[in-house]
């Protein structure tokens, strides 16, 4: 945990150090002798400078955190303030001041507006705005906590410390109330700089992730919809209605996210979100607007978008096609009006009409074949990139299966630590109100990015495979275990300690498994223990994926 510095001192002191101490040294300032217990206790305090020398006895101890001293009269030694001015989220924040500058969550505190209404008083003594932003993240992190429980686990060793002002961890109910008195701004505007410092880190990073074509490479991204189930309260429902159902009798009410994600780190570069509607096409087009009016800056003309065969409309992807390129599956009931003879990649030129316009696209037709067996369907692409030397249809091709690592995968892996996660086990937001859902989700994105950004660096200063199908080459984000890093991550806030290269390492050490080839008839999004799981067409092949292209080249 960080802390702030001491000007007069001899030797810099930071909170996770380790002080060795002639046990002999150590004595109680109280003139009494004794300490008077966790009531009214003192730290002890040390005296003399004598050299430590071999077979000594010494106590070595870990600085907690680095602050004023209180005196009492009776000589009691406490440290000023409490633990909320010291507390931080260690290795999380480690990276974002790396990337985005020091202080970012104190300098949102400062500039929130609280709701006075639900602090006040003793509330307002137990936490503080910046203290409860991180609370708030690392909730996101901790599935099955409550919020004191976090609130315990952000404070770490702090709460041993004999404090001039006595603190205990806040009730619940005090959490709710600060929750609501800081609404979702705040974590909205933390979840704007978080994502505005993966970007940056992407531009000084090019070589890390995938690229298609060779005079004009292109960064390849993907988007897609998903749903998280939200709390049956009354306020929930009203909002964001439920799936499935036209008399909205589902059993959760549900909120539909639309994130947009670079396909070879997972990195989330925007996350709009909305109701999530009866109909899933309409919600989603909805949401691909609120992109392309409300995240302008994300989308660029050095990027290709992949995306499924939920159909957007002609309308919508000419309005992309104006602003970055797009590489999208087509449903077999939409119609094309070609344009031009076979060309020499085995694509040809098109018309796609609707929503009143018209527009040009390339298209892509296509067979994939496993160990012999054969897709049941043609596979059917359409491209805004109409340079078919540059973006060879074999490329653009194989370049589609990277939609599921961008969207599914990344989804599944930032899921993993939601409330609930799964196939309809539950609620995965904990919130019973649209404004603290809204809270949530900006929290839920920004412990998930800020994670993958300490993963992004585990990758860059891990060591290479020495033996393996990646032996000698450097290691990518996606070779390592976001899961084990939220762990680390985990133990790290816990323990207060800041040794971020240290931290960064043991991530480094556990390698996943990745581009193993393997195919099934049919994707499964989460983990089934059901028995039907087995079935035959749930069987996993490994071998690689044979591309057939279904035109000839003329």
């Amino acid at each position: 945990m960080s802390s702030y510095p001491v000007p007069d001192a001899a030797v810099p002191v930071s909170a996770g150090m380790i002080v060795a101490v002639p046990a002999d040294l150590l004595a109680t300032p109280l003139k009494s002798g004794r300490d008077l217990g966790d009531a009214d206790r003192s730290a002890l305090v040390t005296g003399g400078t004598e050299r430590i020398r071999t077979g000594g006895t010494v106590v070595f101890c870990k600085v907690v955190a680095v602050a004023g001293a209180v005196v009492t009269r009776d000589g009691q030694v406490r440290a000023e303030g409490r633990p909320y001015d010291h507390a931080t989220l260690g290795p999380l924040e480690d990276w974002l001041d790396a990337q985005a500058g020091p202080g970012a969550i104190d300098g949102i505190a400062e500039r929130a507006v609280l709701d006075t209404r639900h602090v006040k008083g003793r509330y307002r003594r137990l936490l503080a705005a910046a203290f409860m932003i991180r609370v708030l993240v690392l909730w996101t992190l901790m599935p099955e906590a409550q919020l004191s429980d976090v609130i315990i686990a952000l404070a770490g060793d702090l709460a041993l410390l004999p404090w001039s002002r006595r603190w205990h961890p806040a009730s619940e109910r005090a959490c709710l109330d600060w929750r609501k008195a800081l609404g979702p701004a705040p974590l909205e505007e933390l979840q704007a700089i978080v994502l505005g410092a993966a970007a940056g880190e992407h531009r000084e990073h090019p070589g890390e992730f995938l690229t298609a074509g060779t005079r004009e490479p292109l960064a390849v991204n993907s988007f897609d919809g998903s749903l998280l189930r939200v709390p049956d309260t009354p306020a929930n429902r009203a909002a964001f209605g439920s799936v499935g159902t036209a008399d909205d009798s589902a059993a959760w009410p549900c909120v539909r996210l639309f994130p947009l994600n670079n396909c070879l780190t997972r990195s989330l570069l925007a996350m709009p979100w909305g109701p999530a509607g009866s109909d899933k096409t309409a919600s989603e087009q909805r949401l691909l607007g609120a992109v392309m009016q409300d995240y302008g800056h994300v989308l660029g003309e050095d990027q290709v978008w992949v995306l499924d065969r939920l159909w957007h409309g002609t309308g919508r992807l000419a309005a992309l096609a104006r602003r970055t390129h797009f590489l999208a599956r087509l449903k077999s009931d939409i119609g094309l009006k070609r344009t031009s003879v076979t060309l020499p990649d085995g694509s040809y030129r098109a018309e796609i009409s609707g929503d009143g316009i018209t527009m040009e696209v390339r298209v892509i037709e296509y067979y994939a074949e496993v160990e012999g067996q054969e897709a049941e369907e043609m596979f059917c692409l359409i491209t805004s990139l109409l340079d078919w030397e540059d973006y060879p249809a074999i490329e653009l091709a194989r370049l589609y299966k990277w939609r599921w690592d961008g969207s599914e995968t990344a989804l599944r892996e930032a899921k993993a630590p939601l409330h609930g996660a799964g196939p309809g086990t539950g609620a995965m937001l904990r919130s019973g109100s649209p404004l603290l859902i809204a809270q949530e989700i900006a929290a839920w994105a920004v412990s998930t990015e800020m994670t993958r950004g300490v993963t992004r660096c585990a990758a860059r200063a891990a060591v290479p495979a020495r033996r393996g199908r990646r032996a000698g080459q450097p290691v990518r984000s996606r070779d390592l275990s976001l899961t084990r890093a939220r762990r680390l991550i985990l133990a790290g806030i816990r323990s207060g300690v800041t040794g971020y290269k240290a931290l960064t390492r043991e991530i480094g050490r556990f390698r996943n498994a990745c581009d193993r080839d393997r195919h099934r008839a049919r994707k499964s999004k989460s983990p089934s223990t059901f028995p039907h799981a087995r079935l035959k067409d749930t069987v996993t092949r490994i071998a690689p994926a044979v591309i057939t292209l279904a035109n000839t080249p003329a």
